[in-house]
């Protein structure tokens, strides 16, 4: 394959992940698996998740678990829906998994989260809300890397240990 071709190859893949990506984005409440989203662009599990790593630094369930994380974040400082409800609300079936992943990503428990939020952005425009309490990534905090992968070697770092099963059914 020549480099041109290849370089166009690159641009075609690229326009398929940003369509995962979007799908997503707007899909994140339903149940989605990487066969199902590998489908839709005509490519393997396992090429959609090696693809999308490297292209957004994380795998589809890393990904898909952040845009429920930021939508649960913003349905907790709202402060009408109990823990419970907003993690069904954003599409995780699990209080266990979602209170982890949430714990992990922001830092604090989401019930935690709820009473700290309500008080910090009282009387804040919601555009300003959403900039200014977004999560940090583990891998975007110095010297926090937990499960996630070291940004100077690539490997993966502590806690990171899903199986297969959990990259293939993201729900």
């Amino acid at each position: 394959m020549t480099s041109r071709a290849s370089a166009e190859q690159h641009l075609r893949d690229l326009a398929r992940l940003r369509r995962v990506r979007d799908r997503i984005d707007r899909e994140y409440a339903q149940p989605l698996d990487v066969e199902a989203l590998a489908r839709g662009v005509n490519m393997s599990a396992g090429h959609l998740s090696r693809q999308f790593r490297r292209a957004y630094g994380e795998s589809p369930y890393g990904y898909l678990m952040t845009r429920r994380i930021e939508r649960a974040m913003a349905l907790l400082r709202r402060g009408d829906l109990s823990v419970t409800e907003v993690c069904f609300e954003v599409g995780c079936s699990s209080l266990g998994t979602f209170s982890s992943r949430f714990t992990e990503l922001v830092g604090v428990p989401p019930s935690v989260y709820r009473r700290q939020a309500v008080r910090a952005t009282a009387g804040m425009p919601s555009c300003v809300a959403k900039q200014v309490t977004r999560p940090v990534r583990n891998r975007e905090a110095p010297g926090d890397r937990t499960g996630r992968e070291s940004q100077a070697t690539g490997h993966r770092t502590g806690q990171e240990s899903r199986s297969a099963g959990d990259e293939r059914h993201l729900a």
